[in-house]
């Protein structure tokens, strides 16, 4: 040992030894930090935002009232995840959203999609209409990373608030790789949802969102569990981009039942749609006191698209019920009538052919 060593203290000569182990374990932390995703929330309102006044109001509150921030401050877990920031787009209960509230949030996701310092984008979003953005961005996103839509049932002052592990379960899909390619997503309750097929079933229960055709996937204490993929057209395989979307064109629904007149059909024209959804019964059946309106309509240049109002999943056939192709009405397929209406005012932007229109209802 040289006499300049020596002149230390053993205590210091032992803290010189274990200098360079300090400082690797000091590095690990930004090591591991860089490794996770970066994911950003973009809060839209809702009852994930919203209070009520004690903890037993679960179905009594006002939605959209906590702020971003606050969502995130609130599951201190997120940062175990992902590298996580927040964006407040808008705030607001879902079923006030316009359709200039969709292109608004349509547009941020692309910008932040198209950014490389972004992996994947959460939404938090009432569950009122959060089937019918999850179904607008599925057609129009143009990117293969993951965009996950999460709303709850229960504001998050009440007990048994679902809110926290929804929103942890989708930073969690939004984080993973996995997730890529799969379409825009739905996690509430543990399931992992196709946006295209997930409806809010239920309006009273956690469990209220659900797929006629089952989920992709569970999450379970973080992780991602797949076990189908989706089968049809979306996000980079779609012909819909939201960047060459300037405006939605008018597209309302007509709700059929026993003894309906073909009052709404008509008033619902007059006020300027460009096609109509008809929510009918079983087989998106038409009744026969309706039919003439339809017709009629159709000669005048609105679309008319049948659509089944049947809740677990309203399958409706082409030539099945009325003559589609004599009349020259296209069907949604398996599409409820308010997803149904997504489909059609996007696809209006492109088209006004009715079977191109029934086209793009088969593919998407």
């Amino acid at each position: 040992m040289t006499s300049a060593l020596k002149s230390f203290v053993p205590g210091t000569l032992a803290l010189l030894l274990l200098l360079p182990t300090a400082l690797q374990a000091k590095e690990t932390p930004t090591q591991t930090e860089q490794k996770l995703a970066n994911v950003v929330i973009l809060a839209t309102g809702g009852t994930i935002a919203g209070a009520g006044a004690s903890a037993a109001n679960s179905a009594t509150y006002q939605a959209a009232k906590v702020g971003i921030e606050q969502l995130i401050a609130g599951v201190p877990e997120l940062s175990q995840l992902a590298n996580v920031r927040g964006e407040q787009v808008m705030q607001i209960a879902s079923e006030s959203i316009t359709n200039d509230n969709l292109l608004q949030l349509g547009r941020r996701v692309a910008e932040l999609a198209d950014s490389s310092d972004v992996d994947g984008i959460v939404i938090t979003h009432g569950t009122d209409t959060l089937e019918e953005t999850a179904y607008f961005l599925n057609l129009v996103e143009k990117t293969d990373k993951p965009i996950i839509v999460v709303g709850s049932m229960r504001p998050g002052t009440a007990m048994s608030a679902d809110g926290m592990l929804n929103l942890y379960n989708a930073v969690a899909v939004a984080s993973s790789k996995d997730a890529r390619g799969k379409g825009v997503l739905v996690t509430m309750n543990d399931e992992i949802q196709s946006g295209r097929d997930v409806s809010k079933m239920i309006n009273i229960k956690t469990e209220a969102f659900k797929s006629a055709w089952g989920p992709l996937g569970m999450v379970v204490e973080g992780k991602s569990y797949w076990f189908r993929l989706p089968a049809k057209r979306h996000t980079m395989d779609s012909e819909f981009d939201i960047k060459n979307i300037k405006s939605l064109p008018a597209v309302e629904i007509a709700y059929s039942y026993g003894n309906v007149s073909d009052t709404a059909y008509k008033a619902l024209a007059q006020s300027g749609a460009k096609a109509i959804i008809h929510a009918g019964t079983g087989n998106g059946s038409v009744s026969s006191r309706v039919v003439p309106a339809l017709q009629a309509l159709r000669k005048d240049g609105v679309q008319i698209i049948r659509s089944s109002h049947v809740n677990a999943g309203g399958f409706v056939l082409r030539n099945a019920e009325q003559p589609d192709d004599k009349y020259d009405w296209v069907v949604a397929h398996d599409l409820n009538p308010q997803k149904a209406r997504i489909l059609a005012m996007v696809a209006l932007t492109k088209t006004n052919d009715s079977k191109e229109l029934q086209r793009m209802f088969w593919e998407y």
